[in-house]
């Protein structure tokens, strides 16, 4: 199943560059073979063989904006190619940082061997059965990430579904203390997925009773849906005494001309009055009672 037919925008609701290194299940293996350096941005190359030739020219214009504001936070992918660096993960960062006219971007420099081998640990890790979902998550990113692999294709690497590895990907918008709370409680990622669009707030509330209370899946599930029900309760309960009032100034234009009135007003304290008549000769006499 691919992101397009997982639904619009699906995709992008899940991390592309940005993950945690403290949850990369082979973060230490990947130092030992990776040197994280300042390369100029004139040394590095594509790949010819990237299959993704087109970039929005918008989409990069934004990227080098912010770029000069932030720099480039995540760093790019290369291996050594004669007196130059091939790009393996990072093309759309560098057209970006040409175009925001640096000088130098951080990347992180391998060797073809090294990035094989990395990447057969990454999916070796993934079958691991001690990773929590946020480890397999991270995982799943980093092949994402670095390894140029679309969702579809990493699902295929790590003999998952394509929705399954999204999904858990997803893990990874979840604030920090939630994901650290996560992995030191042992929490599952059926318990946490309802707090992925959740309020801060929302999170508050539930998290503690998650952990104290071992609540599953589907109570934290039935809870979110509760509790937004109570707070649109709410909503409705404080926007009551203008539609109350309204009614009831509705009801007294009405008993004064004899005739139904309707009163609609909106959040702007704009809005219509809508009075009823039942035929020519009323019309008549509301007209003969408005322009007295």
């Amino acid at each position: 199943m691919s992101a397009r037919r997982l639904g619009s925008g699906f995709a992008n609701l899940i991390p592309t560059d940005d993950f945690d290194d403290i949850f990369d299940p082979t973060a230490d293996e990947d130092k030992k073979d990776s040197q994280l350096r300042q390369i100029k941005v004139s040394d590095i190359i594509p790949d010819e063989e990237q299959p993704r030739r087109n970039f929005d020219l918008n989409e990069l214009q934004a990227l080098a904006d912010s770029i000069r504001k932030h720099g480039v936070l995540q760093p790019l992918v290369v291996t050594k190619e004669g007196d130059k660096y091939k790009i393996v993960a990072g093309e759309r960062r560098w057209r970006a940082s040409k175009l925001a006219e640096l000088d130098k971007v951080p990347a992180i420099v391998r060797t073809l061997e090294a990035q094989e081998r990395l990447e057969i640990s990454l999916i070796e890790n993934v079958q691991r059965e001690d990773l929590n979902a946020i480890e397999i998550a991270t995982a799943y990113a980093k092949l994402k990430s670095q390894f140029n692999l679309s969702p579809a294709e990493v699902a295929k690497r790590v003999g998952k579904s394509e929705s399954a590895v999204v999904n858990k990907m997803r893990l990874l918008t979840l604030p920090d203390e939630v994901k650290h709370s996560m992995v030191e409680h042992n929490l599952s990622e059926g318990q946490m997925r309802p707090l992925i669009t959740a309020s801060p707030e929302e999170i508050n509330a539930v998290l503690p009773h998650i952990i104290s209370e071992g609540w599953s899946a589907r109570k934290v599930e039935q809870y979110m849906v509760e509790l937004k029900a109570r707070k649109k309760a709410i909503k409705q309960a404080k926007e009551r005494p203008e539609s109350a009032s309204s009614d009831a100034r509705a009801e007294k234009i009405g008993n004064h001309l004899g005739v139904k009135v309707k009163v609609h007003t909106s959040a702007r304290g704009s809005g219509d009055i809508v009075i009823k008549f039942k035929n020519e000769k009323e019309f008549e006499r509301l007209c003969s009672i408005l322009t007295a």
